[in-house]
């Protein structure tokens, strides 16, 4: 009998879609026959997705679970928005989101050759391949994140247009102020920042901004064109740091203006520490 080599399994893997440990029992089924260890695939219905997996994934949805310790994001592309309102769909990505919840997975990769906790003769991978079978589209996990809550801190996740945007927001100093956490959240849907403070921003992007900021003032003294910089460039860390951005439930104050108020409410410190936002599409 031929051996069965790590590239032979590579290369069914490749071809067909299914996971490592399957593609290996087809190959010693069919005793080495590549073409006919993609005919078994088939015949069990793993394999009839191959070539549904090379359709462009364009639409989708963002996935999010959490528990006492975990938050765990997932981004799921589909070909169609029809397949995304799918009632299997749905019930499939939150089954996703709950096992990595639940198995904080070090990476994605490692996530998918974990066992299906529904069905642990399927590798996470594979049921995903029955999925596609099932919905006769093709599905991919693009991304995933897990964050790790802080003790003493709030979440808020909020979820915009049936996942197609998904935001959360860590706030240090409480354990109670989800609410507040999710109003920021609902904030960072709306408001896209691109840094929490400006201190983030990188030098190069600040850079940029006085270069543009210079080549728009002609026919000033040095003195003024450098207090116009500096004011265009306040301008600008206003409009993509989340604490500097005018609070959309209240616009005047800023993000950052508003917790101080939440905290001396309570008489907390509290420091709005960290948030995350993912959009379909993003990490194509």
């Amino acid at each position: 009998m031929l051996e069965i080599t790590a590239e032979m399994v590579k290369e069914l893997r490749e071809r067909s879609g299914v996971g490592m440990s399957k593609c290996k029992e087809a190959l010693v089924e069919a005793q080495g026959d590549m073409q006919k260890a993609i005919d078994i695939l088939r015949k069990k219905g793993l394999a009839s997705a191959v070539k549904k997996e090379g359709r462009e994934t364009k639409e989708g949805s963002i996935s999010f679970f959490e528990n006492s310790k975990n938050i765990a994001v997932l981004e799921v592309n589909t070909e169609t928005d029809f397949v995304v309102k799918n009632e299997k769909f749905q019930k499939y990505i939150k089954e996703l989101a709950e096992q990595a919840c639940k198995t904080n997975p070090k990476s994605l990769d490692s996530f998918a050759k974990d066992a299906w906790s529904i069905d642990p003769s399927l590798s996470v991978d594979e049921y995903r391949n029955l999925i596609i079978q099932s919905i006769g589209e093709n599905i991919q996990i693009s991304r995933m994140d897990m964050i790790t809550k802080r003790s003493n801190a709030s979440y808020g996740i909020y979820s915009h247009m049936a996942g197609k945007i998904v935001t959360i927001v860590e706030i240090q100093g409480s354990a109670t102020q989800e609410k507040l956490a999710y109003d920021i959240a609902m904030h960072v849907a709306a408001e896209n920042p691109e840094y929490l403070k400006s201190d983030e921003i990188p030098e190069q992007v600040i850079r940029k901004e006085e270069e543009i900021a210079r080549s728009q003032i002609k026919n000033k003294p040095e003195n003024v064109i450098e207090k116009i910089i500096q004011g265009k460039i306040k301008a600008y860390t206003d409009q993509v740091c989340l604490v500097n951005q005018k609070f959309v439930k209240d616009p005047s104050k800023t993000v950052e203006q508003y917790v101080e108020e939440k905290a001396k409410e309570i008489s907390a410190s509290l420091i709005l520490s960290c948030f995350w936002r993912w959009q379909i599409g993003e990490s194509k």
